[in-house]
C-alpha cells in the first residue's frame, strides 16, 4: 500500500463564484472532510505554494496571465467569457486561488522527483482542464496539469507524459495545449456531444490524442471498458514516464451537469486501471489533479474511492 500525499489550501476556499454557481468551495470542504474519514490510508496532507508565476508562462503568455489577473475586481464578480458561457467568474480572492491550485501541482511535481512520493493528489479548485493557452473558460484559468507537464520536462528533463482526463466534459484546454506535442500523450473520455463540444475521435493531433466519446446514459462497466479501449491501450503503447490525471467526478450518475451514470465504486476499478499502466511504464508515478464534480455526496464517496485506488500497489 502506498502513502498519499494531498496538496490543498484553505485559499482554494475564498474563491467566490457567487450563488447557485456549481464550481463551489464545497467541493473542496466534503473532499478534506471524507479523506480526514479515511482511516485505512496512510494520507499526508500538505499546504500547495503559491505558483511563481514563471512556471505558469511555460503554458499561458505573461500578457494573457497578467490580463486575468487586471481584470480582477476590488468587489462583486466579473465574467470573462461572452454568452452563453459567462460563468468562469473573477472575485477579489480570486488570484491566490489560482495561484495555490497552479502551485499544487508543482509543489507535487518536486515531491515526485526529489522525494520519490509515488501518489500525489491535488484538492484544489478552481480547476484546470478547460483552460487554453490564451483563453480562460469552462471555470478554469489556467491549466494545472499542463503546467505541471511543462514543469516536469523543463526543470527534471521528463521526456514522456501521459494525461488521463476522465472528466465527463473534454478537456479542451488541455487537447490545445499538447495537439502539435509528440512528448505528451493526452487521452480524454466525456460525454459527447457536451460541453465544450470538442473531443471527437477524429481530433488527434500528431497522433498523441485520443479521444474516447460516449452517449449519454452509459453505464460505469461499459465507461471502464471504452476507456480501457480507447485510451489505456495507447497509454501504454506511448510507454510514459510520468501519468497525470485530470480527475472530475461528474460522470457519477448524481451529478447535475451530464448524463452518465458511473457509481461511485466505479472510481476505484478505473483508477486501480490507471494504476497497472503507471506500474508498467511510470514506477507508479501519478499525480492526480481535481477537476470537475458538482454533486457533494457522490465527490465525497467518489474521491474516497479514487483515493483507495491510488493507493493500491
Amino acid at each position: 500500500m502506498k502513502k498519499i500525499i494531498v496538496y490543498t489550501h484553505s485559499d482554494c476556499l475564498l474563491k467566490d463564484n457567487g450563488p447557485n454557481h456549481p464550481e463551489k468551495k464545497e467541493r473542496v470542504q466534503i473532499i478534506l472532510k471524507s479523506i480526514q474519514n479515511i482511516s485505512s490510508i496512510d494520507i499526508d496532507i500538505k499546504n500547495a505554494p503559491l505558483a511563481d508565476v514563471r512556471n505558469i508562462y511555460l503554458v499561458h503568455p505573461s500578457t494573457h496571465i497578467n490580463n486575468i489577473f487586471s481584470l480582477i475586481p476590488n468587489s462583486g464578480l466579473t465574467g470573462i467569457e461572452k454568452e452563453p458561457y459567462a460563468d468562469t467568474l473573477l472575485c477579489p480572492k480570486s488570484k491566490k486561488a489560482i495561484l495555490r491550485s497552479c502551485g499544487a501541482g508543482i509543489a507535487a511535481a518536486d515531491s515526485l522527483i526529489r522525494e520519490n512520493e509515488k501518489r500525489i493528489f491535488c484538492a484544489v479548485r478552481p480547476p484546470g482542464h478547460h483552460a487554453e493557452t490564451v483563453r480562460a473558460n469552462g471555470f478554469c484559468f489556467v491549466n494545472n496539469v499542463a503546467v505541471t507537464a511543462r514543469y516536469l520536462q523543463s526543470k527534471y528533463e521528463i521526456n514522456k507524459i501521459a494525461i488521463i482526463d476522465f472528466d465527463v466534459h473534454h478537456g479542451n484546454g488541455t487537447q490545445e495545449i499538447f495537439f502539435k506535442d509528440e512528448t505528451v500523450a493526452y487521452g480524454s473520455i466525456h460525454e459527447f456531444p457536451l460541453f465544450p463540444g470538442t473531443g471527437s475521435e477524429q481530433e488527434k493531433g500528431m497522433g498523441n490524442i485520443f479521444n474516447a466519446p460516449i452517449l449519454a446514459g452509459t453505464e460505469g462497466k461499459d465507461f471502464i471498458k471504452i476507456l480501457e479501449n480507447k485510451i489505456l491501450n495507447n497509454i501504454d503503447k506511448f510507454r510514459p514516464e510520468i501519468i497525470l490525471i485530470s480527475a472530475g467526478f461528474d460522470a457519477h450518475k448524481r451529478d447535475p451537469l451530464a448524463h452518465i451514470n458511473l457509481e461511485s465504486k466505479d472510481y476505484y476499478d478505473l483508477t486501480k486501471k490507471i494504476i497497472e499502466i503507471a506500474n508498467i511504464h511510470c514506477q507508479g508515478r501519478i499525480i492526480s489533479f481535481l477537476e470537475g464534480g458538482y454533486d457533494l455526496l457522490a465527490l465525497s464517496e467518489s474521491i474516497k474511492e479514487h483515493l483507495l485506488g491510488l493507493q493500491e500497489n
